[in-house]
């Protein structure tokens, strides 16, 4: 452990810009990252840890270890959605790669962040890009936890813009990681953790657009090469006539080391319903009727795009080759 740098643990679920963050997380000289939980939200878990471990040997970072939450939320992403990511597995930087499954610990997702936080010897910061089901139900079982954690940052929830969730009994305002598992949206807020949340206020600022994509072909790495196949694959991946794929969990991800003056972060009050129409969603409220946090309201998207370029032309991903 190299206690100057920052350490992460890593919880996300399996999607494209999941997997992609966990490539950006990697090439951050201020982290050491110590750990990998994948909630089987908008995944299927058998994809969303070969591809995690295949990621971690690209890096030569076959000491973390992987473990998978077993947490279900009430609400199920579309089954589509959640087989989209295995696409990434039949990339050839994947296919060359091989997984190391003794990385994989039998423990729950949540079991093992309790232990890990009971003994770590300094602050941990929680990075989570899906829903926020383990790390709630840890503080919750063990509230006393809290003061082992530095920060924690969180992709999820829509405040003053609309949601993306579309099913028959929802109105609309929810975002989907809030969404899948309410209460423990709810419960994490309540916590009053050091808590940022990164929500689609401020990821509505960075579509994966056509332009993106061809700026980002122009860098000549094999890394950025790997990223271009990831993003590439959005493009379908959601119907256009619903919403667009946007960089939902890579921004999460960027908060970790980028300069802050790229970000607008708000301090405030949030609260989240827990019931339809409108479980999941998540907005201001007065003192003593919300939980104390901080939220991301805007970005300078050239500056995080650039911060991203930067990261995307580092030596870190040992193993990966045009050849």
């Amino acid at each position: 452990m190299n206690k100057n740098k920052k350490q992460v643990v890593f919880d996300h679920d399996g999607g494209i810009d999941d997997l992609l963050s966990l490539m950006f997380l990697l090439c951050m000289d201020e982290v050491e990252l110590i750990g990998v939980c994948v909630t089987p939200a908008d995944c299927y878990p058998d994809d969303a840890v070969e591809s995690t471990l295949k990621i971690l040997a690209m890096f030569n970072q076959q000491d973390v270890p992987v473990t998978v939450g077993n947490i279900i939320g009430p609400n199920p992403f579309p089954g589509d959605w959640r087989a989209q990511p295995r696409l990434c597995r039949a990339l050839p930087a994947f296919l060359r790669t091989e997984a190391d499954y003794s990385q994989l610990k039998p423990e729950p997702a949540h079991q093992w962040l309790e232990a890990l936080l009971m003994n770590a010897e300094v602050p941990v910061t929680i990075l989570m890009t899906g829903p926020a089901s383990n790390l709630a139900k840890t503080v919750t079982h063990n509230p006393g936890l809290k003061a082992k954690i530095s920060r924690v940052i969180w992709m999820g929830g829509a405040v003053e813009v609309r949601g993306n969730v579309a099913m028959h009994d929802h109105d609309g305002s929810a975002e989907w990681n809030a969404y899948w598992h309410p209460q423990a949206t709810y419960d994490l807020l309540s916590a009053e953790l050091p808590l940022v949340v990164v929500p689609l206020d401020a990821t509505n600022r960075l579509p994966v657009s056509w332009p993106f994509l061809a700026e980002l072909a122009k860098i000549k790495t094999p890394l950025a090469e790997l990223a271009g196949q990831c993003w590439a694959a959005t493009v379908t991946a959601i119907p256009a006539y619903e919403f667009t794929y946007f960089m939902w969990d890579v921004l999460a991800t960027s908060l970790l080391t980028i300069d802050e003056r790229a970000l607008t972060i708000q301090a405030g009050y949030l609260t989240a319903s827990v019931t339809t129409p409108d479980a999941g969603r998540m907005s201001v409220a007065p003192a003593g009727k919300g939980f104390a946090c901080q939220w991301l309201t805007d970005v300078d998207a050239d500056a995080v795009i650039n911060y991203l370029f930067e990261l995307l032309q580092t030596k870190k991903a040992v193993k990966l080759s045009f050849c």
